[in-house]
């Protein structure tokens, strides 16, 4: 499956969903799809730790959903996200893998088992319940509402090909990305996140 193809058609069926996502190829091809700068968290820095963000975020805003997005480069580097993702159990938090079985970020260094690496088999053994494991086009159009919209957490692995995408980084820095998202997510949910509040 083509990464790029299939993230875009994850972002055509985006709506009011608040999105975190990982270092390098999410961030750079979600930024290329969306140019959005407010309903979402760049975690460029994430270090495998977008969805332990994103799962913060989701109990802390129980009524909205939250997407958030992983490399297998990351995922390998903290599989144990999903151990924590099986306790907390939030039904609102959706987390998309993209497995292209390299290191994105350091270009394409072959993962370590790539050919043996199986994610849903990882997922099962921690007990996620609710698992997808796409590797066509055809298969994430028709199972898409199931995985991604009904009610409950979902662990949702996309197996795409690599790609050598040097897209430009989102236009912000930690900083501005922290107060746009921040001040999105108050005026969206009316919870206080900042101290100083905007007139």
């Amino acid at each position: 499956m083509d990464y790029q193809e299939s993230l875009a058609y994850v972002a055509s069926r985006w709506t009011d969903e608040l999105v975190v996502t990982s270092a390098g190829t999410t961030s750079e091809i979600w930024h290329a799809e969306t140019h959005d700068t407010e309903r979402v968290f760049y975690l460029e820095a994430s270090m495998s730790l977008s969805s332990m963000f994103a799962a913060g975020l989701a109990q802390g805003v129980p009524d909205n959903d939250v997407w958030v997005f992983s490399g297998d480069g990351a995922f390998v580097m903290n599989a144990g996200m999903l151990m924590v993702e099986r306790q907390m159990n939030l039904p609102n938090l959706k987390h998309f893998m993209f497995s292209n079985r390299v290191y994105g970020s350091t270009s394409n260094v072959p993962l370590p088992g790539r050919d043996n690496n199986d994610y849903a088999a990882i997922a099962r053994g921690f007990g996620i319940e609710r698992i997808y494991s796409f590797g066509s086009m055809n298969e994430v159009k028709a199972r898409f509402e199931e995985a991604v919209l009904e009610p409950g957490h979902s662990f949702i692995h996309m197996e795409v090909e690599p790609m050598n995408y040097r897209g430009a980084s989102p236009p912000m820095d930690g900083p501005e990305v922290k107060f746009r998202f921040g001040r999105h997510v108050e005026r969206l949910t009316g919870k206080s996140i900042f101290s100083a509040a905007v007139e």
